[in-house]
């Protein structure tokens, strides 16, 4: 055979290998090709074994998987001019694969810029009361925000969380005095609010014992009880204190009535 038949059918058979090879393209389960033709484009291609004319035809796979996006620290002013550094994270996936390929060079790259921006804007129209408390409605506006511009794009933001919002120390300091002193006053608070019910609940039992003598005496047998507890060697006994300078004066009575009637003389019969 003649060395240049050969030569030209090896080189043909590698042409066509390569041909083959660049026309076949694997579309996998979480991806979406966009067929260009000519530098149109002609429509997408689902997951599987796709075919395309090599050099007319170009088919960019775009993943439909949603991403993580780390937003970087931003340092951001609140309403209440207070200076704090707010990171978060982002949570996007492509809805369109056409407009993520058409509308936009990069769009990791525009989400990025874009979601850095909306976080300062958002954050700046709060306190910093508000930015503490108020995550929830933060994360949302924000959302709502992104996913209005990116739905241009043929991407839709799923979720946006607030990851770290770093304050000033002389902030830090300010607010635990302000938390310290919070504790305080509920503290005093919760005192008082003690105090009155105890006092309340004296003042009732105080009456039941007017009203029963017998009650005050029985608490008294408690006392003891109580205090044999303890196996002391001392007891001492309560005892009424207003009974017990009657009973005191009384016995005086009798004794200066008993003392009298005894230093009079007897009287004689006629």
């Amino acid at each position: 055979m003649d060395p240049t038949i050969t030569f030209i059918a090896i080189a043909v058979t590698l042409l066509l290998l390569i041909l083959l090879k660049m026309s076949i393209r694997i579309v996998r389960q979480y991806e979406q090709g966009v067929l260009f033709r000519l530098g149109r484009v002609i429509g997408i291609r689902l997951p599987g074994l796709r075919f395309i004319i090599p050099v007319i035809d170009r088919l960019p796979l775009v993943s439909l998987r949603i991403v993580t996006m780390p937003i970087q620290s931003q340092g951001i002013i609140t309403q209440d001019n207070v200076s704090v550094d707010i990171s978060a994270v982002a949570y996007y996936r492509v809805v369109d694969a056409v407009k993520s390929v058409v509308a936009i060079e990069n769009v990791a790259a525009a989400i990025d810029q874009i979601a850095q921006t909306t976080l300062r804007k958002v954050v700046g129209r709060h306190s910093l009361d508000q930015t503490l408390s108020e995550t929830e409605r933060i994360n949302s506006d924000i959302r709502e925000i992104l996913d209005a511009l990116t739905l241009e794009w043929g991407v839709e933001v799923t979720l946006v969380e607030l990851k770290d919002i770093q304050l000033p120390e002389s902030m830090k300091r300010a607010m635990a005095r302000q938390a310290e002193a919070e504790r305080e006053k509920r503290a005093k608070i919760i005192a008082a609010e003690g105090e009155a019910i105890a006092a309340a609940a004296l003042g009732d039992a105080s009456d039941t014992m007017m009203a029963h003598p017998l009650a005050l005496q029985l608490r008294n047998l408690q006392s003891l009880v109580e205090i044999a507890v303890d196996k002391n060697s001392t007891v001492v006994f309560p005892a009424p204190l207003m009974s017990t300078i009657g009973e005191l004066s009384a016995f005086l009575a009798r004794e200066t009535q008993a003392a009298t009637a005894a230093a009079k003389p007897p009287v004689k019969a006629a």
